[in-house]
């Protein structure tokens, strides 16, 4: 645990983020568990985060920033067909890892949520790069992120609320589920 002259925002934001990933919902954190478990007093709180709205921001960008990172890290070096399966992969795994985090990373920014925005066009720059190198441009590659974030997200919500009771292999139900998607891209 951090000692409170160590304590700063990413600090709070980042306990907080285990709590909601340990709950495995943001409305299970209130500001007073996050301050029990730094092992301070509510008030205190108020030095780093302004209100619990302002920490459910906090917790949204961070959220963004740890997918982002994982979806560049599975994309490199990658291209086409392998860097679609790769970023499918590490996205679903970020929802398995952040369950209460995950939920929180699902909505586009508004214009005057600054950090989130700029995230958001990384992202998407990133997936407009892969999809280009399968041949998509411009709004056919919007259209197939779009196809593609809606797969990924129903797979992984429906994995979440133990949708899958079958024993038939869910590894596989999602390769595949992918490797359709693409074929039909192509």
């Amino acid at each position: 645990m951090p000692k409170r002259r160590w304590l700063n925002r990413q600090l709070v934001i980042e306990r907080a983020a285990e709590l909601v990933d340990e709950a495995g919902s943001v409305t299970a954190v209130s500001l007073t568990t996050l301050a029990q478990s730094l092992e301070i007093r509510t008030p205190s709180l108020y030095n780093h985060v302004a209100s619990l709205e302002d920490l459910q921001n906090g917790l949204t960008v961070y959220g963004a920033t740890l997918l982002l990172a994982d979806l560049r890290q599975a994309a490199q070096g990658l291209v086409g067909q392998a860097a679609i399966m790769a970023v499918a992969t590490a996205y679903r795994q970020f929802a398995h890892a952040h369950p209460g985090l995950y939920p929180l990373t699902i909505r586009a920014p508004e214009p005057d949520e600054a950090e989130l925005v700029v995230l958001s066009q990384e992202m998407i720059q990133l997936l407009l790069l892969i999809m280009g190198s399968l041949g998509l441009q411009g709004d056919e590659a919007i259209h197939a992120i779009r196809g593609l974030r809606a797969i990924l997200h129903g797979f992984t919500s429906l994995e979440a609320a133990g949708g899958y009771k079958m024993a038939l292999d869910q590894e596989d139900s999602f390769r595949r589920l992918v490797s359709t998607y693409l074929a039909g891209l192509l």
